[in-house]
């Protein structure tokens, strides 16, 4: 099944099947086997994939246990430049790691909004605002495509490979729009296609919903930021997120056709 074959219904399915496994796996102190970006973790491995994405030990240190689950391609914290005061959303929360960083960043006069279509990840997400009593913090259930969220919302909006899981990501970018303050800006880290991808890497389920097969080309996501009325759109391409992209899965090539990208825009406005 590849994305061309797969209803945009059949990968949601897939997606919200695997991460809710990993938020259980986790919650019990287990570790279900899979493979690549989405694969659970123990905490030191969590850790250490944070810090290749270029975490560091002080953000480690900030979030609450159980935060970390060693997903993601990248750092948007990095590109954010968040202000106290400022309100952020999360596209594709999680456990809440970005979550927390940016709630520290913000301060108590800020806000940060996660949004996260699966459950598990909810509740587990809402356990670890509970237990540092993160008052800034609140996490919503919702599609990415119908974002919980009213129009002008938001300074900033965050994501850390997760837009690459939703198969109309054009209407993900029309609602990042839509919730954004005029002025408000997008700092993103994802993975994006740079070469064709195999019929065997485009046929396999585990890639599908593991930040690989979904990825598209940095031409055409800044023709859907354009066509959204993004401005000051910037693809930035990694290189060096080749080793952490080819531990995905081992061995297949999947480094020669995706990287981990930061992708920037702003509203216009204000």
């Amino acid at each position: 099944m590849d994305t061309k074959s797969a209803s945009s219904t059949d990968i949601k399915t897939m997606v919200r099947a695997r991460y809710g496994s990993i938020a259980v796996a986790d919650s019990a102190g287990c570790c279900a086997p899979a493979s690549s970006c989405c694969a659970p973790t123990t905490p030191t491995d969590a850790a250490a994939k944070a810090r290749v994405m270029g975490y560091s030990d002080a953000d480690l240190a900030a979030i609450p246990a159980g935060a970390n689950l060693g997903l993601g391609c990248g750092n948007p914290q990095a590109i954010a430049t968040m202000q106290p005061g400022e309100t952020v959303i999360d596209l594709g929360s999680g456990a809440g790691f970005d979550c927390f960083l940016a709630a520290r960043a913000v301060g108590p006069s800020g806000h940060v909004i996660g949004v996260d279509m699966t459950h598990e990840m909810l509740a587990k997400a809402r356990a670890n605002a509970a237990s540092i009593g993160a008052g800034n913090v609140e996490f919503r259930l919702g599609e990415l495509e119908h974002l919980p969220v009213a129009d002008n919302t938001a300074d900033v909006i965050l994501s850390n490979c997760v837009i690459n899981l939703v198969p109309d990501k054009r209407q993900v970018f029309q609602e990042a729009f839509r919730v954004l303050k005029p002025g408000g800006r997008l700092a993103i880290s994802d993975v994006v296609n740079t070469a064709p991808l195999s019929a065997d890497l485009r046929g396999d389920a585990e890639l599908i919903c593991g930040c690989v097969v979904g990825a598209a080309p940095a031409e055409q996501i800044e023709a859907w930021l354009a066509t959204c009325g993004f401005t000051q759109i910037q693809v930035t391409v990694k290189p060096e997120s080749r080793d952490l992209i080819a531990s995905w899965a081992p061995g297949r090539g999947v480094e020669d056709c995706v990287a981990s990208a930061f992708i920037a825009a702003r509203k216009p406005g204000a």
